[in-house]
C-alpha cells in the first residue's frame, strides 16, 4: 500500500511540474516557420537562438544579425518576416474570436520586415496596430513592407 501511495505521489509531482510548461506552450501566439543565420528570440531579457517550430509568445522580441532572417506565423495566420539586422517586439497578441477578444500590436524597432495580415484583420481590423519609431499604422487587411533605419 505504501508503494502505491509513493507512486501516486511521484505521478502527482510530475504532472504538477509539467502543467506550467504545457500551459505556456498552449498560449503561444505563433511559431517560427523560417529561420536562417543569426536569429534570436528575446524573452524576459534573455536572448535565445531561434529554432524552426519554436513557439513565440506575447511580449517576445525577434532579432536578427547581419546574416539572419526569421519568419513567424501567428495563431490567426498573420505572417511576419524579418530581414538581416532587424528587430521586432510583439507588444500584444490576443486571438480569442469566440469571445470577441482580439488585439495585436507589433513594434518594428529597426531593419526590414514584411507583414501579411491574417484572420484578425478580417474580423476586427481596428484591433491591429503596427508601430515604428516614426509612425503608427492601422491595418485594414493588407500586406505591408516596412523599413526602419536608425
Amino acid at each position: 500500500m505504501s508503494r502505491l501511495r509513493w507512486s501516486a505521489g511521484v505521478v502527482t509531482a510530475v504532472l504538477a511540474t509539467a502543467t506550467p510548461v504545457l500551459a505556456q506552450e498552449a498560449s503561444a501566439a505563433g511559431r517560427i516557420k523560417v529561420v536562417s543565420g543569426s536569429a534570436f528570440i528575446v524573452r524576459h531579457g534573455e536572448t535565445i537562438p531561434a529554432q524552426l517550430g519554436q513557439g513565440v509568445f506575447e511580449t517576445d522580441g525577434l532579432k536578427t544579425g547581419a546574416d539572419g532572417r526569421i519568419g513567424i506565423t501567428l495563431k490567426d495566420d498573420t505572417r511576419v518576416s524579418l530581414g538581416p539586422s532587424s528587430e521586432l517586439q510583439l507588444q500584444r497578441f490576443v486571438y480569442e474570436p469566440g469571445s470577441g477578444n482580439l488585439g495585436m500590436v507589433l513594434q518594428f524597432v529597426r531593419g526590414a520586415a514584411a507583414y501579411v495580415s491574417g484572420r484578425m484583420a478580417k474580423l476586427a481590423p481596428q484591433s491591429i496596430r503596427l508601430e515604428t519609431p516614426a509612425a503608427i499604422v492601422g491595418v485594414r487587411g493588407t500586406s505591408v513592407a516596412i523599413r526602419v533605419d536608425h
